[in-house]
């Protein structure tokens, strides 16, 4: 148990208290009459304040008359600033002239004005006036120092302020005959005045006066409800909520509702309009079961007592369900009546997370920002508890594994990270809007399941049962929660290690990245055990990492590139069965190698005589080509297939290298949806697909005892597998499975519906949209499939059938816009239109469930003409679908068609055009929610415009329209949603990030001339950038795009993700030459009879003696931080690079062995020049220019095993042994000289660049294209990319402490212990390697002398150079490229059993 702490205040440390000036709300009453004939609203609020010793209470008010103002009874002083006068004065806009320029407008547009609103604009005198309230504040340091603060505590005034609401737009609407509040951020001052924080709380008394036969409901309990004595035509609602809340908690729903009580518990109320009231019964059935669940789980009843559930019409809601006190108000497209099935799911889950938020949002609730997810994650568990409690724990372990995926898709940069200052406090709250605040509920949910793993879920529920309990102690309750506190819950009641939670917070809450694993493996038949290789890297950059918490990317944070904390599991499925082995270590070494025991053994095969006439091997004619590669596994192996993290005890994308009869044995024998959803993904990425898919895929799809939602996965899969080449199988089955279900086959006709079977219903349904993506030659749809469509469409017959068929034939009708029409498949297109027109015209006499039929037709209907532009007029179709835009139209439709005439004009006209239309569609559109929408649709667009490689831009006129409406106070203060993703399009626009993070705080933004205050400076520059150097863009894709994955494992970018270094711009030291394209794994040569480079490389050899003569003039006449800069002697071939240098250490080589190296480095057309004067120095130049005099700084490379020619970080070092050769001759006992090799980067290469271009070399079992192989062997053989340096005495000093660290490391302990082992290991591992890099004629030419070299440090990597023959004088042939023999001495491999 946690140390208990004493009943804190209830404003957290988050508030703002200096920008109210102090003053604490204890409790507040509001009293308001509703007037809906004239649409008035006006009355008063009576505030318990705290009054702070300057005697100035500052509150929030917007939208607001004030009337008077009394303290105590006494009228007072009082002065009122509302924000949106301020904010009307005109900007000059006339210096934005580009996307970036707009961007930059918008956001100190938008910055200022989240600033403004939090400043307190309602100042109050609380003390007697004797002079200007102005003049009082100007001198309030001389006051202050007089007063004591304990007269201070005891100054509680009453504060009465009779008001009425100006505009009835922002925070509280006037709908038809409903009056009713959206609850948005910084809203509830728009309808009285408050201290409108989030973290400032109080309680309230609510009165509500209406007409008598309306309704009022509220948050908290309703006292009474009485007749007005003046007018008995109207009624006083009175509500109570002891319990503080923040003011943005506070709802109101006034109208002609009805209540429906729940038939099990009186506790709960649900209200609707008089039309809804039978969807709602039918809808809310369940939900008692959800409310006693919660209260079974967490040990305790409803805080707040009365529940209450208001569902109103979806063009009056600003979303899908927003929350209050005790009050949730959703939109009534959520009902349901009992013929629909769709829509069960999802509206249940609905109405349980807003009932989780309930106990953890509004009644527990955050300490500070930075403990905003907590809450969220919180509210996320108590959800997938419920689900898995009724719809089953394969639709909670399905959605749950489908959200980590959208995690590690999205979770690049530091607007993910769950807990900082810079990604929370900063951000004003808008991290939870949009795509990006789901995506990080779904984070914070995973995160505490992780927990959840590690302690249990029994320790998991006493966390929970005891903040409940904590926050209902009548003595001490505290009802707030951080994230320390999370964690010293953890510790006690978890039993979780405070390393282990300390670790785990730091690389899960506070940073960004998800693991990325890439794992092969190779069954060893004599030893019986199963040699896997698992490298690891990470979603997001080590910039990005070092963004968070504010590092400079330089050496010393080097270290921010820890790992996870914890060890993974292997579960390995063998013949005779299951094993798990937790050997892989998420810390540590990136690369991995680990043995797993096999506990199964295969029997000894017996010699079989081949047959006469038969072939040698004893296989049968007629057996398929493919079944010995299919079954190559459990012939020569008694594996059966592998998982990686089974439980998904980490957010991991784990990419799995295991043979395809592995793959097939997994989806057809796991019973896991889990195992089964990743076997189908990776068949299903498969570039080749074998009869043995296809039949495995298909069983899958016809077995009714899997899981529905895997049944669909199949059948999307077998669409994608059907091909020429496989003799159109896939389609094949997906016709006959549905065939099967609901033909007739007497007739050849589609029976009757009967949806009676639920699963069935969703993969039946599935079907038509699978077929509809199977694509034949030139990308176009099958003449079978299109028919096959057409044919459901036609003889569709829903009689007799108990469940509605509108979500059937919606499905239906989206098939056919996913159709690809060719030349000979046109014929069937107008038949399919003119059955969409006669559902299109059957659904506006009998309007569909939600609109549903019609929102797929229009949808339809778009993408066809867009697809087929050639044969339909625009202009045709968007007289068709504009008249569906009209405001008698229900939202649903109204939206929908909005979006497809958005489309239209994007794909005829361009992204411009498209802006101006979306303008025009927002000030038309009356409903927030519609607003946002269409918004959110323009977002898309405008992706999609800036991800192609088209040359256009958007003209200034959109661009300044666009800002105008930015501002424009009537459309944007009244949807903060809106106003964030108008922002999001301007960042989207100008190549950035969708988010507010990364928009530079330090100077003030405030609303002034654009033209003074924007300047064509890039807000995302590399931290730590110098003054006036080169910036560059924020690496990363925006769009959360995985990396691209080499055939073998190693992952790649593409070449648009960096951005070039402008030419003018003088870097602080030269840039050698790079080898690779950022787009490809191998050496990049224009012409291979050309030299590499324009230049000759120059070498630079200095004996021992001279070396050290050198070292010491040097050090005594030119001190390193003098050393002037030398002209690069390389020219760059391709994209510039830092310079890696070498500090050689000759070891005692005679004259022979120099001229050997000498011959050696002529065979390789390097020119060597031996006459060049001899500078001062101790190291040798091979290929690179004089390095810089700026220090490097060390760092110990320990735990990595890099390539030779590798891009390495900022300040990184790499320590290297490159073994020359010299021909062994009677009487030379010297066979070789040893060259000690330490290579570091420059200073002004980003650290991302670095981490990006890092290869690592893969051992040779890891599955890998031979085609690749080639090519990648040119790799281990350069070193044109090495340039000498020097070594400092104090990095190597720094370098002996960071090993002597290490050596208290009880992981090194281990490693050591194990000497014996891993050193056999690491020959058989060269063995491999040397065999995989080298050719077989050329390792029997070759002759290898070696000599034993000295033990290299830790990170160290053994290459051995093997020359070739010296070609001849004659030849103009290319000299050939030397080769490598690389043997790892790093400890970068775990072989521990």
């Amino acid at each position: 148990m946690a140390k208990a702490r004493k009943p804190k205040n209830e404003e957290a440390p988050g508030a703002k208290t200096s920008e109210n000036t102090g003053a604490k709300v204890l409790h507040q009453k509001l009293c308001l009459s509703i007037d809906f004939k004239k649409r008035q609203i006006y009355g008063y609020t009576e505030l318990e304040v705290s009054v702070p010793d300057i005697g100035i209470v500052g509150l929030h008010a917007e939208n607001l008359g004030i009337e008077s103002v009394l303290v105590d009874g006494e009228a007072t002083v009082f002065e009122y600033y509302p924000h949106h006068q301020n904010s009307e004065t005109e900007s000059n806009w006339n210096s934005v002239s580009d996307p970036g320029s707009a961007a930059d407008a918008a956001a100190v547009e938008y910055v200022g004005a989240l600033k403004r609103e939090d400043t307190a604009n309602l100042l109050i005198n609380c003390c007697k006036p004797s002079k200007d309230l102005s003049e009082q504040l100007d001198n309030v340091t001389l006051e202050n120092g007089s007063q004591s603060s304990g007269e201070a505590k005891q100054n509680v005034k009453l504060i009465r302020i009779n008001y009425w609401i100006e505009k009835i737009e922002s925070g509280i609407h006037f709908n038809e005959k409903i009056v009713h509040t959206d609850n948005q951020m910084r809203r509830a001052r728009c309808w009285f005045p408050c201290i409108d924080d989030e973290y400032h709380r109080c309680s309230f008394n609510l009165e509500f006066t209406v007409p008598h036969n309306f309704v009022a409901v509220s948050v908290g309990k309703l006292l009474y409800q009485v007749m007005c004595n003046d007018d008995t035509t109207r009624k006083t609602y009175v509500y109570e909520l002891v319990i503080p809340i923040a003011p943005r908690w506070v709802s109101l729903i006034a109208g002609p509702l009805e209540v429906l009580p729940d038939q099990t518990n009186y506790l709960i109320s649900n209200l609707c309009l008089a039309h809804d009231l039978s969807r709602v019964r039918n809808t809310m059935e369940f939900f008692h079961e959800a409310y006693s669940y919660y209260e079974d789980y967490l040990g305790a009843k409803f805080p707040f007592g009365f529940y209450k559930q208001v569902f109103l019409p979806p063009e009056i809601v600003v979303c899908s369900s927003t929350l209050g006190a005790s009050l949730s108000v959703f939109s009534s497209h959520m009902l349901y009546d009992e013929r629909v099935i769709d829509q069960t799911i999802d509206t249940r889950i609905k109405l349980a997370f807003a009932l989780a938020k309930q106990w953890f949002g509004v009644y527990i609730t955050p300490e500070s920002p930075n403990d905003d997810w907590l809450l969220d994650g919180l509210a996320g568990f108590l959800t997938d508890m419920f689900i898995k409690q009724f719809l089953g724990n394969n639709e909670a372990r399905y959605r749950r594994y489908k959200a980590n995926c959208a995690v590690c898709k999205a979770d690049d940069s530091g607007a993910m990270c769950l807990s900082s200052s810079p990604s929370c406090k900063d951000l004003f709250g808008t991290h939870s809007i949009g795509m990006h605040g789901k995506i990080r509920s779904w984070k914070s949910g995973a995160v505490l399941q992780m927990l959840e793993k590690q302690m249990g879920s029994d320790s998991f529920r006493k966390i929970l049962q005891k903040i409940i309990s904590r926050a209902k102690d009548p003595s001490n309750g505290i009802r707030s929660l951080s994230t320390k506190e999370f964690r010293q819950f953890a510790n006690k009641i978890g039993n979780l290690e405070r390393p282990f939670l300390k670790e785990f917070f730091q690389r899960w809450v506070a940073s960004c990245g998800c693991p990325v694993l890439r794992i092969g493996l190779s069954y060893n038949k004599r030893k019986n055990i199963v040699e896997m290789a698992a490298l690891r890297e990470c979603t997001a950059s080590l910039d990005a990492r070092l963004s968070v918490i504010g590092a400079i990317s330089d050496s010393e944070n080097r270290d921010v590139d820890v790992g996870w904390p914890g060890i993974m599991s292997i579960r390995v499925y063998e013949l005779d069965g299951m094993s798990d082995h937790p050997k892989l270590p998420m810390a540590g070494d990136r690369w991995q190698l680990l043995e797993l025991p096999c506990h199964s053994k295969l029997a000894a095969k017996r010699y079989q005589k081949p047959k006469k006439g038969g072939k040698p091997d004893g296989a049968d004619e007629n057996v398929d080509a493919v079944a010995p590669l299919d079954n190559k596994t459990s012939i020569e192996s008694p594996l059966a297939w592998i998982k990686a993290d089974p439980e998904m005890e980490y957010i991991a994308e784990v990419h799995l290298h295991q043979p395809l009869q592995m793959w097939v044995n997994q989806l057809e024998k796991d019973g896991d949806v889990v195992a089964q959803a990743q076997a189908i993904a990776s068949l299903e990425a498969l570039k080749q697909h074998s009869f043995s898919i296809v039949n495995a895929l298909n069983s899958i799809l016809i077995d009714s005892k899997v899981f529905w939602r895997i049944r669909i996965g199949a059948a999307f899969a077998l669409a994608k597998t059907a091909s020429e080449e496989t003799d159109w199988a896939g389609l094949q089955h997906l016709i006959k499975f549905y065939k099967s279900r609901r033909f007739d086959a007497e007739i050849g006709l589609p029976k009757p519906n009967d949806f009676r079977d639920f699963p069935e219903y969703f993969v039946l349904e599935a079907i038509p949209h699978a077929i509809a993506m199977v694509r034949g030659a030139e990308a176009k749809s099958p003449r079978e499939a299109i028919e096959f469509i057409l044919q459901l469409l036609k003889y569709n017959d829903n009689s007799g059938n108990p469940y509605s068929d509108v979500f059937w034939l919606a499905v239906l009708v989206q098939s056919v816009g996913d159709l690809e029409f060719g030349q000979q498949s046109l014929t069937f297109l107008a038949p399919l239109l003119k059955r969409i027109d006669r559902l299109l015209q059957f659904d506006r006499l009998m309007p569909s469930y939600n609109g549903i039929l019609t929102v797929s037709c229009i949808r339809t209907l778009a993408q066809t003409a867009l697809k087929l532009s050639d044969s339909i007029s625009f202009e045709h179709i968007c007289k068709l679908i504009e008249p569906f835009r009209n405001a008698d139209t229900i939202l649903q439709v109204r939206i929908e068609a909005s979006r497809a005439l958005l489309d239209i004009e994007y794909q005829s006209k361009g992204i411009s055009s498209t802006l101006s239309l979306f303008m025009k569609y927002v000030v038309q559109e009356s409903s927030l929610r519609g607003q946002v929408k269409l918004c959110v649709h323009t977002m898309r667009l405008c992706q999609i415009a800036v991800g192609c490689d088209s040359d256009e831009c958007v003209d200034t006129a959109s661009l300044q329209n666009l800002l105008h409406l930015f501002k424009s106070h009537v459309v944007v203060f009244n949807n903060e949603f809106l106003r964030h993703h108008l922002f999001c399009i301007f960042q989207i626009l100008a190549g950035r990030p969708p988010t507010l993070f990364g928009v530079p705080k330090e100077k003030p933004l405030q609303l002034v001339d654009v033209e003074a205050c924007i300047e064509p400076t890039n807000v995302f520059s590399v931290p730590g950038a110098e003054a006036g150097g080169p910036s560059l863009l924020a690496h990363g894709d925006t769009e959360g795009k995985s990396l691209d994955v080499a055939p073998f494992g190693v992952p790649v970018r593409s070449q648009e993700t960096f951005m070039p270094i402008a030419p003018e711009v003088e870097l602080p030291e030269p840039v050698a030459a790079s080898l690779y394209e950022t787009h490809d794994l191998e050496p990049r040569m224009e012409n291979r009879d050309q030299p590499l480079h324009e230049k000759p490389i120059v070498h630079e050899v200095l004996s021992d003696g001279e070396a050290q003569r050198d070292m010491l003039a040097n050090r005594e006449a030119n001190p390193p931080t003098k050393e002037p800069q030398k002209e690069p002697d390389v020219v760059s071939v391709s994209h510039k690079k830092s310079v890696i240098r070498l500090k050689v250490r000759a070891s005692g080589a005679t004259s022979r062995a120099e001229g050997s190296a000498r011959s050696m480095e002529r065979s390789q057309g390097i020119v060597v020049r031996h006459d060049i004067e001899k500078r001062q120095t101790s190291s040798a130049s091979v290929d690179a220019p004089q390095r810089i005099s700026a220090d490097a700084v060390s760092m110990s490379n320990q735990n990595h095993v890099e390539e030779v020619n590798s891009c390495h970080d900022v300040g990184s070092r790499m320590t290297a042994s490159i073994g020359s050769v010299k021909f062994a001759s009677e009487g030379d006992t010297t066979v070789g000289k040893e060259l000690q090799c330490t290579a570091e980067s420059g200073k002004t290469s980003t650290s991302q660049n670095a981490d990006i271009k890092q290869e690592i070399a893969a051992p040779s079992f890891l599955p890998e294209d031979h085609g690749v192989v080639n090519e990648a062997q040119q790799k281990y053989a350069s070193l044109q990319t090495l340039s000498v340096g020097k070594v400092k005495e104090k990095k190597k000093d720094k370098e002996k402490k960071e090993k002597k660290r290490k050596r208290e490391d009880p992981v090194y302990l281990e490693k050591k212990r194990l000497k014996k082992e891993k050193k056999q290991k690491e020959k058989e591992m060269t063995k491999l390697m040397s065999s995989s890099s080298l050719d077989p004629a050329t390792k029997k030419a070759e002759r290898v002398v070696e000599a034993k070299p000295e033990r290299p440090s830790d990170g160290a990597i053994l290459i051995t150079f093997k020359p070739k023959a010296e070609p001849s004088a004659g030849t103009e042939a290319p000299p050939p490229l030397p080769k490598f023999r690389i043997k790892l001495k790093s400890k970068a491999f775990n072989n521990n059993p």
